[in-house]
């Protein structure tokens, strides 16, 4: 059984921060659970252009409202409490957080935890060889 509180993953390297977002990531790879978990915060104002393409997402909203665009379809869906978007085909997006978003959300495969965004919004698909988080700015 694994057991954490949101608040120690906070203060620890499980916690990682970049341009526009930080995700405490509860469960990764070394859990071996299959999937990662996160609780991810999103700031207002901020364009998150992302496109994991060596990944599948899950996210459901917990607090805070925005939109989100899919860039393959051209169609954009409001975000409040309560609503889940799924990631399914590797879909190219853009968050436009209104307000910060609160959400919880999974990754398959799971992230190792030292992931950063690349330049094409996307983790690396060699979870083993991620650049350290830590570094991210």
């Amino acid at each position: 059984m694994i057991v954490r509180r949101l608040k120690d993953v906070r203060a620890s390297d499980r916690n990682v921060r970049s341009k526009g977002w930080e995700s405490a990531r509860l469960l990764l790879k070394n859990d071996g659970m299959g999937f990662s978990f996160h609780v991810t915060r999103m700031y207002a104002g901020e364009e998150l252009k992302m496109h994991y393409q060596n990944h599948l997402e899950a996210v459901l909203i917990l607090k805070g409202t925005g939109t989100i665009e899919d860039l393959g379809s051209g169609e954009t869906h409001d975000l409040a409490p309560g609503v889940m978007y799924a990631l399914n085909a590797n879909d190219e997006h853009i968050v436009r957080p209104a307000t910060d978003i609160l959400t919880v959300c999974v990754f398959n495969p799971p992230v190792t935890g030292r992931e950063i965004h690349d330049e094409n919004g996307a983790y690396p698909a060699n979870l083993d060889e991620a650049p350290i988080a830590a570094a991210a700015s």
